[in-house]
C-alpha cells in the first residue's frame, strides 16, 4: 500500500511539473504570434511606403487568432502594438520612422 502511495505521489509531482512547462510554452507561443503579426504588418507597411512614399494609406490587417493589432500612422512614420487575449498585461510594439530610427527596425519589443 505504501509503494502504491509513493508511485501516486511521484506521478502527481511529475504531472504538476509538466503543467507548468505547458503553460510556459503556451505563453511563449502567444508572444511569438504577436511578434510575427507585427513583422507581417511591418512588411505590408514598407511595401505601401515603397509604392506611395507615405504610410498614410496602410491598412491594419487582422491578427492571428486572439491577437489584436492597432496602428498609429504618420506620413513618414508609424507605430503599432499587438496584444493577445490569453496573455493579459503583455503588449508588443514596433515603430518605424521619426524617433524610432534610433532603434533596430522591424524588431518587436514585448513588455
Amino acid at each position: 500500500m505504501i509503494e502504491l502511495l509513493a508511485v501516486v505521489l511521484i506521478i502527481s509531482v511529475l504531472a504538476s511539473i509538466a503543467v507548468v512547462k505547458l503553460n510556459t510554452s503556451k505563453r511563449h507561443a502567444y508572444i511569438t504570434a504577436m511578434k510575427a503579426d507585427l513583422r507581417n504588418l511591418a512588411s505590408s507597411a514598407e511595401a505601401r511606403f515603397a509604392m506611395d512614399e507615405s504610410y498614410a494609406n496602410v491598412t491594419v490587417p487582422q491578427g492571428s487568432a486572439g491577437v489584436s493589432l492597432s496602428m498609429v500612422l504618420g506620413v513618414t512614420e508609424w507605430s503599432a502594438t499587438a496584444t493577445h487575449v490569453n496573455v493579459p498585461g503583455m503588449t508588443c510594439s514596433l515603430a518605424v520612422g521619426g524617433a524610432a530610427n534610433l532603434s533596430a527596425r522591424n524588431e518587436p519589443v514585448c513588455q
